[in-house]
């Protein structure tokens, strides 16, 4: 398995990027390999100043980087040798030897974009969203969109209900997971026009377990196992939970330190397993769902770990087979492919 990685992408590349590539040297197969896209001069001073066996890795020297500001559309028709640019194309089905999976902490949108040019999209599959693992009370759940589709139609709404409940069931191993669609509330006349009539669609859809309407404090309450929303409230959200969570603990640090010094130092073996759990950087990347090949989308600020993670869960991705599993439960499903 050959599995590709923007070099260049994130605030803290290259280093961190590099440093996390070298670890997961260590988690890989036999057969499988490690592409670097990125300056090759800084990407080969690298290895070689950390004497790093060469057989698993492979770089591929690109002139250009997509900066996190840039429009993306724009950056990926403009800057055609980019490391994400390139990346997605070596990804391309149409290669004999393709990339099994990319994964970049580079520009969300670019990512979006160059996935969909080169790798395309699977069969049935109307737009592509970003499904996220959300650490919550009552365990992991699935946030999808987050950020690849900022104005869904009500199909689009379905097919990710589709789509997050196979990655549910696949990746996070959750039997029979419920469904909810993000809501203002519960009763069946609120929300947009869209949203009730992907309510509708999901409804129709046989085998899936849609429990209906949720409202953001049911999310992490345990309503859902699944939850659906749009690229704007979902990246919110993400982003909300993400600042909380690190405020949280960082005031209960200063607290407990404040009454008494030594009680935080035997706290902090539970503080920083409790950390772990809603740390992003455990979960190194979120895949952009329905397009015909795999790409992760890390942080931004990804760190090497963050990266080691990612590369173990891209490769888990393939394995289980989780696109195979969309194209055929959408072949079920015709309502919400027309």
């Amino acid at each position: 398995m050959r599995i590709g990685v923007d070099v260049m992408g994130g605030d803290n590349a290259p280093d961190e990027i590099l440093k996390g590539c070298f670890t997961a040297l260590t988690h890989l197969k036999p057969g499988d390999q490690l592409v670097l896209f990125g300056d090759g001069a800084l990407i080969n001073e690298a290895i070689s100043e950390r004497g790093i066996d060469r057989s698993q890795i492979e770089v591929v020297a690109t002139t250009e980087v997509i900066g996190m500001d840039e429009p993306p559309v724009d950056a990926v028709r403009g800057k055609k040798d980019s490391s994400i640019v390139v990346m997605a194309r070596m990804a391309s089905p149409k290669l004999e030897n393709c990339l099994a999976a990319t994964i970049s902490a580079g520009n969300t949108g670019a990512c979006v974009a160059a996935s969909q040019l080169y790798m395309r999209r699977l069969d049935g599959v109307i737009r592509p969203g970003i499904a996220v693992t959300v650490p919550t009370f009552a365990g992991p759940i699935v946030l999808i969109d987050v950020g690849a589709n900022i104005e869904p139609k009500a199909s689009h709404l379905a097919q990710y209900g589709v789509m997050g409940d196979i990655y549910a069931q696949k990746v996070l191993g959750i039997k029979n997971p419920r469904v909810a669609l993000m809501n203002v509330g519960g009763e069946e006349q609120k929300g947009t026009q869209e949203v009730r009539d992907a309510r509708d669609l999901l409804r129709a859809t046989e085998g899936l377990n849609f429990t209906g309407f949720v409202e953001g404090r049911g999310v992490f309450n345990g309503e859902a196992d699944v939850v659906v929303t749009d690229g704007i409230v979902g990246n919110v959200m993400l982003k909300l939970a993400e600042g909380l969570s690190s405020g949280i603990f960082k005031a209960l640090a200063k607290e407990v330190f404040a009454i008494d010094p030594t009680l935080a130092s035997r706290l902090e073996p539970v503080v920083k397993s409790l950390y772990a759990k809603y740390d992003y950087h455990e979960h190194g990347g979120a895949p952009l769902l329905g397009v015909n090949g795999v790409c992760l989308i890390s942080h931004g600020s990804s760190v090497a770990r963050t990266i080691t993670n990612a590369v173990r869960r891209a490769h888990n991705f393939v394995d289980l087979g989780v696109n195979d599993s969309i194209v055929k439960r959408l072949a079920t499903a015709p309502h919400l492919v027309a």
